[in-house]
């Protein structure tokens, strides 16, 4: 006979929340004596408000409903500081590749190939000039694209990259 194994009650939500509610109520000095009985230590001096309630909000959501799994805490880990993470973040973003004027881009769109001009100042779609990328997908689909991931000028990561 197979075993049956019984995991943990599940939390109750309307407490949970009720907390939470409470939580939103209370003034600074009384969010920094419920971090103290919480953390056991006193808060740091220079958090403001919001930030005492979203700390506190977040522990209470994670010993009633499960906190971050091992791994994602090494992900956290190894990606440094939260200024290091956000500078990778951007330069991501603003990762795009460099065209020169006389480049001809394609892209088929709706069973029709597009072909799009790099000028020295925008691109040219159709007998007309557009400042961006993103206007010319614009006025190809009808719909807000990112015009460089369009016309597949930025790589797309596959699920299991890591950042």
């Amino acid at each position: 006979m197979p075993r049956i194994r019984i995991g943990p009650a599940l939390p109750d939500r309307k407490s949970l929340d009720a907390e939470i509610a409470r939580l939103r109520d209370l003034g600074v000095s009384e969010l920094r004596i419920r971090w103290h009985t919480v953390f056991g230590r006193q808060p740091p001096p220079h958090l403001p408000r919001h930030l005492l309630f979203r700390v506190l909000a977040y522990r209470l959501q994670a010993d009633q409903l499960g906190d971050l799994d091992a791994e994602t805490v090494r992900l956290l880990d190894r990606s440094g500081s939260p200024e290091k993470a956000a500078q990778r973040a951007v330069s991501m973003s603003q990762r795009t590749a460099e065209l020169r004027p006389g480049t001809m881009l394609g892209r088929e769109w709706n069973g029709q190939m597009h072909r799009v001009a790099v000028l020295t100042e925008g691109f040219a779609w159709n007998g007309k000039t557009y400042r961006s990328l993103t206007k010319v997908a614009f006025a190809i689909t009808g719909t807000r694209w990112s015009g460089p991931k369009f016309f597949g000028l930025r790589a797309r990561r596959s699920k299991g990259s890591a950042p």
